[in-house]
């Protein structure tokens, strides 16, 4: 069941790469943990790759036999308690992919994101009038509630970028093909560039587009967006939609990767004041 998935979180990701820290130190492997407390090989790869959630007990067996102490013991166990309640995604995992659902979980603790769209105003962006539109021609035979539920996750995604004290800081490097296909009929795009322009005057938004005429870019092959989190404990990570699927990428020179890319597509994309005016442009030729 969809429900009973472990959907990746921060708290998760953290715990195992403490566990996998900790094991290694102790200069202990894998199968002479499996040995001494019972614990699968298999399972004991999951919990140090975020996988799997491993129990309270699991836990206190492998700290033990790390030989771990005090404060590092309740730090550990700390964190498997946060792991263990509900991320921001829980109300909407039955509509979406296990990597959106995680997604959704980094983005909402993350501190900034460097976002590339190609075909689409991103969901953090949109209206509802214009999400609605995007969701029911992507998914034309999926039931009218799971099309609802998923529009729900993107209205609180979007909350983000209004939080008090630490909003979201939002980078977004937009194909020009985003603002020109008129999604929803020419009222629904017009509100949705002219909501754009308004994101815009946030303080935490910067939106540029990258004009036809920039030519080839290093990003044809799909969106991507870079999450970078408060915590430096918390590596960043990269996420990448394509039609064969969602991934969450991680891994220092794949995060450079991706980084040095956002890069060269905000040096080539139009300036953020000239955006504004391309996407003004384009809404009034929507009247």
């Amino acid at each position: 069941m969809a429900g009973k998935r472990t959907v990746l979180t921060v708290q998760l990701r953290r715990l195992a790469a403490l566990l996998s820290e900790m094991r290694e130190q102790a200069g202990i492997s894998k199968e002479v943990v499996s040995a001494r407390t019972g614990i699968n090989v298999t399972t004991l790869y999951r919990i140090e790759t975020a996988q799997a959630r491993p129990q309270r007990r699991t836990l206190t067996a492998m700290l033990d036999l790390y030989g771990i102490g005090e404060p590092q013991r309740s730090d550990a166990v700390q964190l498997l308690m946060e792991a263990q309640k509900p991320g921001m995604s829980r109300p909407f995992e039955a509509a979406v992919s296990e990597v959106y659902a995680a997604y959704i979980n980094f983005e909402t603790e993350a501190l900034s994101a460097r976002l590339f769209q190609t075909s689409f105003i991103p969901g953090l962006l949109q209206t509802e009038r214009y999400a609605w539109a995007v969701l029911d021609t992507a998914m034309p035979k999926v039931e009218t509630s799971v099309i609802e539920q998923r529009l729900r996750a993107r209205v609180e995604r979007s909350k983000v970028l209004t939080r008090d004290g630490n909003p979201l800081e939002l980078w977004v490097v937009l194909d020009e093909a985003a603002i020109r296909r008129v999604v929803g009929g020419p009222e629904v795009m017009r509100e949705q560039l002219l909501r754009l322009t308004e994101d815009t005057d946030k303080r935490n938004v910067i939106l540029q587009v990258l004009p036809f005429g920039a030519g080839a870019h290093p990003a044809m092959v799909g969106s991507f967006v870079v999450l970078d989190f408060p915590d430096p404990a918390d590596p960043e990570l990269v996420y990448v939609e394509g039609i064969a699927g969602d991934d969450i990428v991680e891994g220092h020179n794949e995060i450079r990767r991706f980084g040095v890319m956002f890069d060269q597509l905000r040096a080539m994309a139009l300036s953020p004041r000239d955006s504004a005016e391309m996407i003004n442009e384009i809404a009034e030729g929507l009247r």
